[in-house]
């Protein structure tokens, strides 16, 4: 039996999940895919806002690709390119950190807090594995750098990194106090 054929006397089985999303986010990708495919080669299978919902499946639920891929009738790579052009076209609106930081200084803010986090993911093959892996969390995953303003609202955040990445080896690839004596700004940070 091949990955196309079903056993006899079976039947595909789709089925659904709930998605706690706000209409404005659903719109707002939507249109972000909508100019996308406008300025790009081709065309999608299916249109823009239903192609988001499928995205922030993937990402809100880490569901199969190829489950979410066969209940639409598109393949598993259709999908996964979906996904990281949703991705991109995201963090193509993200804001760059000088810019950030200029606009706290404009807004009268005079420090920003600064922290890592560690997002925990499944084990990785080969030998990705080990840089992956963080000792102090004893699990695979990801490494963030976080910079909210005084009020505690998201700024901006660094690139995923490996998750053994400590929070001043990211502060320093990411040239944090640079970009703060540039900005007239000062830090806050745990001991981490």
């Amino acid at each position: 039996m091949t990955n196309k054929e079903h056993a006899k006397d079976t039947c595909p089985l789709v089925y659904q999940c709930r998605l706690p999303l706000s209409t404005r986010t659903v719109n707002h990708l939507a249109d972000l895919l909508r100019r996308h495919l406008k300025s790009g080669p081709g065309g999608g299978f299916l249109p823009p806002g239903k192609i988001a919902v499928i995205v922030l499946a993937v990402l809100r639920h880490d569901q199969r690709l190829a489950d979410l891929a066969g209940g639409n009738d598109v393949s598993d790579s259709t999908v996964r390119r979906w996904r990281d052009e949703v991705i991109a076209l995201l963090a193509a609106q993200a804001p760059r950190l000088d810019r950030a930081l200029k606009k706290i200084a404009r807004q009268g803010g005079e420090v920003v807090l600064i922290d890592g986090t560690f997002v925990h993911t499944r084990r990785r093959t080969g030998k990705a594995d080990r840089k992956n892996y963080s000792g102090k969390h004893r699990h695979h995953g990801l490494h963030f750098l976080a910079l909210t303003d005084e009020r505690g609202r998201l700024i901006w955040i660094s690139a995923a990194r490996p998750g053994r990445t400590h929070d001043n080896t990211a502060a320093r690839h990411d040239h944090i106090l640079v970009h703060l004596r540039a900005a007239g700004l000062g830090a806050l940070a745990d001991l981490g």
